[in-house]
């Protein structure tokens, strides 16, 4: 089972930041969800998130970068981790890069 999910716009982070943040969580030993790593070829991509969401993950780690909320894919995916905090003990881990808070608010 995956332990913590990581929810980022990939050309924002993915061959930066994110790429070492999985790895230093697999080093750890967190086992971590991430799209391009663990849904194979043919597989319906929201039906796989929404089920390491809500059946697999304790955590979700939500990278929040400059392009985000540009993503209707993204913003989705972050409504479906919210509805599953209202409902659940499941943690949100917000990770500001290269953004300021209020930048995200707005």
């Amino acid at each position: 089972t995956q332990l913590s999910l990581l929810s980022f716009r990939g050309e924002d982070t993915r061959k930066s930041f994110t790429d070492h943040l999985y790895t230093a969580l697999v080093h750890l030993g967190i086992q971590t969800f991430r799209d391009d790593e663990e849904i194979e070829r043919g597989n319906n991509i929201k039906d796989e998130i929404e089920k390491a969401i809500l059946h697999h993950s304790k955590i979700s780690i939500v990278v929040f970068s400059k392009n985000y909320a540009a993503s209707t894919w993204c913003l989705n995916e972050l409504v479906m981790i919210l509805e599953h905090k209202k409902s659940s003990k499941h943690i949100v881990l917000p990770v500001f890069y290269d953004v300021d808070l209020s930048q995200v608010k707005n």
